[in-house]
Parts: structure tokens; sequence; C-alpha cells
């Protein structure tokens, strides 16, 4: 399964989501602490993925977005733009977002996305 890998970079990924083509699927890791609500990260890759907005302000001049970090206070979220549409990854709150933006981009070239 295309999530597993995303999974298999560290114990720090809580939450995988993809919104490819229009269709969104999301993926958790087995009891966590302080997760959100499904409705509520439903809204978050359909309606207020904060990417759009990042993107058309990094597209003017700044050659671009690569990916966003949004710390909450239960967790990170990273959001990656891809050919399709983009990949969520929720992070523990203990994590280093930066540590593992490597191997998140390496996962989506990987994976062709």
């Amino acid at each position: 399964m295309r999530e597993d890998a995303f999974f298999q970079i560290s114990n720090d990924v809580r939450y995988v989501a993809f919104y490819l083509d229009g269709q969104l699927s999301v993926h958790e890791r087995p009891a966590l602490a302080n997760a959100s609500t499904s409705e509520s990260d439903k809204y978050e890759e359909l309606i207020v993925n904060p990417l759009t907005l990042v993107q058309q302000r990094g597209n003017i001049d700044c050659g671009g977005v690569k990916f966003v970090v949004i710390r909450y206070g239960n967790f990170w979220q990273t959001v990656w733009p891809v050919k399709q549409g983009h990949v969520s990854l929720g992070l523990e709150p203990t994590a280093d977002p930066l540590e593992h933006a490597k191997a998140i981009h390496r996962v989506i070239v990987e994976q062709e996305l």
C-alpha cells in the first residue's frame, strides 16, 4: 500500500492523506493520542488546505513551494504538492519535521506522486 512507505519513514508519522485527482484517502497510525477528528481532517484536506494560499504566493516570485509545515497543538502537519494534488503527513509533536523532510521527499519521488 502506498501509505506504508510513509509510515516506514519513522514512528513519528501519525497520519498520511493523499488528495490525488480529486480523491481523498486518509490513513492513520492505530491508537493515536490526541488525534483530530476524521471530519476535521477531511475538511482540512478538501477546503482549508493551507497549501493553496502558499502556492499562490510562492508561484508569483518565490520559485514555487516545496512543502508547508504547520505546528498545531497536538502534532506537526506537513503538506507536499504533487502532480495530481497533495500529500499530507501528520507528525508527532516531539518530532522535528525538517529532519524528516528529505525522507518524505524521497518517498514521494519513489512513489511517482
